[in-house]
């Protein structure tokens, strides 16, 4: 196997780790010598064993000599646990390849250089766009110092999400419904607007598998603070719930990087029309996934999946990096609207 394949059983190790690392990145690692896997790890949580750490573990006296692969350069500074780069110089390791580097100023490079001068080959960029793409999260925040928004709508193959009155279950098919939960599973917090909450009454946790133990916080945004009577998010105890209002994009932005600064990385916002419509708007959403059924609903009054104000111009919002696949019975869209989780920039 050469490096460009061992990265990729790299990065499969790593994302076993979706969902359960915030605010630390999904990082795997494999020790290889003479050609075969001598190790092996993945970061498991916050304040856990990193990757590397587990992997040189597994390897023992066999990386001596060997090199080793993982998906984000090793920190070189003191945290919850030791650096990784202390452990892989007393490991007795010669080489090293690494998706990409850090995008903490702390470490961005440091590490590597600190390898380097301990006598260890160091190889960056094998894969680098995989692992940019699985840690976007952690890359936005610890550059910008806010969360990651993913903007996730199921609607009709002509852009409908509800009926007139409301009616919104189930547009999407199972598969996608299971595609949603694992982004739940991802996010650290949720976002929905008022009339979702008063319309559905939703849980907004994860609920396969049923004994998920890090639920997302629930963000609603009311400028009313009108709810509903008894809506579940303020009193089932499932999750923590904030209730929000902002009226225009520095009023976003300040709720967003005080998310930051409490440790939420990513925020998977679900709707409705009108708050997706807001978002937009005010160009705070970095990435959207569309769930699109094979079924026409129609009506004038039918809800749209974007609302908002009218625009006087066919200008729009331009999307980047386009993907389109299948998602059982559904079509499923993703796209980028800004680049902030892009190591380079």
């Amino acid at each position: 196997m050469n490096d460009r394949q061992w990265m990729r059983k790299t990065l499969r190790l790593a994302e076993k780790g979706w969902g359960t690392t915030s605010p630390n990145p999904m990082v795997g690692a494999i020790v290889v010598k003479d050609d075969c896997l001598v190790g092996s790890g993945w970061h498991r949580k916050a304040g856990d064993k990193h990757a590397e750490v587990v992997a040189l573990e597994d390897a023992g006296e066999q990386a001596r000599g060997a090199t080793l692969y993982v998906n984000l350069e090793p920190c070189c500074t003191r945290g919850r646990t030791p650096a990784c780069t202390d452990a892989i110089i007393a490991s007795g390791i010669k080489r090293v390849v690494a998706a990409s580097l850090d995008p903490n100023p702390e470490h961005n490079g440091r590490g590597a250089d600190l390898l380097r001068a301990n006598g260890i080959e160091v190889v960056v960029g094998i894969e680098s766009d995989k692992a940019e793409s699985l840690n976007e999260a952690f890359f936005c925040w610890i550059q910008h110092g806010r969360p990651y928004v993913i903007l996730k709508m199921a609607m009709t193959i002509d852009g409908k999400i509800a009926t007139k009155n409301g009616e919104s279950q189930w547009i999407s098919c199972p598969a996608s419904r299971n595609r949603a939960q694992k982004l739940r599973r991802w996010a650290d917090a949720v976002m929905v607007g008022a009339e979702t909450v008063r319309r559905d009454d939703p849980e907004l946790t994860v609920r396969h598998p049923w004994n998920w133990a890090r639920q997302p916080v629930r963000i609603v945004a009311s400028r009313s603070g009108d709810l509903g009577d008894s809506p579940r998010v303020l009193g089932d105890g499932k999750a923590a719930t904030q209730v929000v209002s902002f009226r225009s994009r520095e009023e976003c932005l300040e709720i967003f990087n005080g998310l930051g600064n409490r440790d939420i990385t990513a925020v998977l916002v679900e709707g409705g029309g009108e708050l997706a419509g807001e978002m937009l708007s005010f160009g705070v959403v970095d990435k959207i996934v569309l769930f699109v059924a094979p079924r026409i609903l129609g009506g004038r009054e039918s809800r749209a999946v974007i609302g908002g104000p009218n625009p006087e111009e066919l200008i729009g919002k331009e999307v980047a990096d386009i993907k389109i696949g299948r998602s059982g019975d559904d079509i499923v869209i993703t796209g980028y609207l800004s680049d902030v989780h892009r190591l380079r920039n």
